[in-house]
């Protein structure tokens, strides 16, 4: 049985519609369009397909046509460099790449596929994918060869189902993809619960959303796309929804319409969840991982705990072992190119607990965890996440391995401030921390961290070891200097 094939036959007639940046399409013209892209790549017999394109309505159909036909997905972040999506499409082996015909441009030898879709031919290859893929998600990890992820057609119905219970109570019928769709997580917890559910879907461009790269994001442009698509429901990173929650506390207005906010793909602290909920704002955290086929667990209505990511859905089972959390259930076929990973739970990396009502608490990750001249473990997610929560810093990588006291390497929100602004925020974050984690110092970066000078990753995580490497002299400064000082700053070269 093709679940998704069953899928995209209950389009016909369905009520649900598909919102995109040039109006409305009808799940009966959704269901056309997938048939037809469908038609037009078995012209080129291709089994695996590659696709780069920007959020909208064609990523959706592309996508469903691939499902229902049995052939496999390779979805390429349009933020990846071009190295990177070189290595996508030569690892996976794909047949074809599938392109917006603006992007096609650049390829000579890219051909008109249907009505503003192009098709590139590639080498393709040996297959090195376990039998049963349906899609190979790439993550940038903290290396700039991205890792495939072979996941299942079974998986991804399963995990997406159990999103469509979890949020039932709220009934949303109208999701906002404010994540790009080549991610994971909106490409099930949004397009496929979505379809499930039988809500509308907004898609509109990244640009239209408020994005510039893989980190920018232009808070102003979001609010007019909450307003234009007045969604039920939305997933959110934590640095979005920080700009919301900001924007709603200095008077911008927030769409009533919201039901269900899911915010994942990093740390949230008590603070930011805390005045999420004084503005009424429906946010639940939740966690997952790809090789989990994304969200295992999540609060919800009538079982929510702010500080925790939730209890586990049904399909996941969350144990601890050393610190560490074990993740048993739905699970990917394996990494491409990799056997299938033992019988078993799967170590996750994640530092964490599980609380005696089942909820589960992440606090760090293991291999970022350091230890302090006084015994003291460290995790530098939770301090970075508290000192980002508060409006003067906008990113921030903590150190402190081995030292009497931690260092924050930080960008300000405002580049001018001063050292006594600095010291008074540095003061109100390090109140609501223990002693052996609060921040001494903070060195200030003079450039805001970015892919492209090395300091993040391409889904905007830090490159930890670059960010110490570069402002080494500063850090160094601050532990040589005879007291604490809340202000240390080092000029980079261009």
């Amino acid at each position: 049985m093709n679940i998704f094939a069953d899928l995209l036959d209950g389009l016909d007639g369905a009520p649900m519609r598909v919102l995109g940046d040039d109006g409305a399409m009808s799940a009966t013209a959704l269901r056309a369009r997938a048939m037809a892209i469908a038609d037009a790549l078995a012209a080129h017999d291709a089994r695996v397909v590659a696709s780069r394109l920007d959020n909208g309505p064609d990523w959706l159909a592309l996508d469903l046509a691939l499902r229902a036909r049995g052939l496999v997905h390779v979805p390429v972040p349009t933020f990846f460099s071009a190295m990177q999506a070189a290595h996508v499409q030569a690892s996976s082996g794909a047949d074809v790449l599938v392109l917006s015909a603006r992007d096609a441009s650049v390829y000579p030898d890219a051909r008109p596929l249907l009505d503003g879709l192009h098709v590139l031919p590639l080498p393709g290859g040996a297959r090195v994918m376990p039998a049963g893929t349906a899609c190979i998600t790439y993550t940038s990890g903290t290396t700039g060869k991205p890792k495939g992820v072979c996941i299942d057609a079974p998986a991804l119905a399963t995990v997406a189902g159990a999103l469509v219970e979890a949020s039932a109570v709220l009934a949303p019928q109208r999701h906002l993809c404010l994540m790009p769709l080549s991610t994971l997580l909106e490409n099930v917890a949004g397009l496929y619960a979505a379809l499930r559910a039988g809500a509308d879907i907004a898609v509109p461009t990244l640009g239209r959303i408020g994005y510039s790269g893989a980190a920018g994001l232009d808070v102003a442009r979001l609010l007019a796309c909450l307003r234009r698509y007045a969604p039920h429901s939305m997933i959110v990173f934590p640095q979005m929804l920080l700009a919301l929650v900001t924007a709603a506390e200095q008077g911008q207005a927030l769409p009533a319409s919201l039901r269900f906010v899911a915010v994942g793909g990093g740390r949230v602290g008590k603070g930011l969840l805390a005045r999420a909920a004084a503005l009424g704002l429906p946010v639940f955290e939740g966690y997952g991982l790809s090789e989990c086929v994304s969200v295992v667990t999540l609060n919800r209505p009538g079982s929510a705990r702010p500080g925790s990511v939730g209890r586990p859905l049904p399909h996941a089972r969350v144990t601890v072992r050393d610190g560490e959390l074990l993740v048993e259930g739905v699970r990917c076929l394996s990494y491409l190119g990799e056997a299938a990973p033992p019988p078993g739970a799967i170590a996750t990396g994640d530092l964490g607990h599980v609380d005696v009502d089942g909820f589960v608490h992440v606090t760090g990750r293991r291999k970022h965890m350091f230890v302090t001249a006084y015994g003291r473990n460290v995790s530098p997610e939770w301090v970075e996440s508290e000192l980002t929560q508060h409006p003067l810093f906008a990113q921030a990588v903590v150190v402190g391995e081995g030292r009497p006291f931690n260092v924050a390497v930080a960008w300000l929100r405002d580049p001018g401030a001063d050292a006594a602004a600095v010291r008074h925020a540095l003061a109100a974050v390090n109140q609501g921390l223990p002693d052996y984690a609060q921040v001494a110092s903070i060195v200030h970066a003079t450039r805001p961290f970015s892919a492209a000078n090395g300091l993040l990753t391409d889904n905007a995580r830090p490159r930890r070891d670059a960010v110490a490497h570069a402002y080494a002299d500063a850090i160094a400064a601050a532990y040589d200097a005879p007291d604490p000082s809340p202000f240390f700053t080092q000029e980079l070269p261009a």
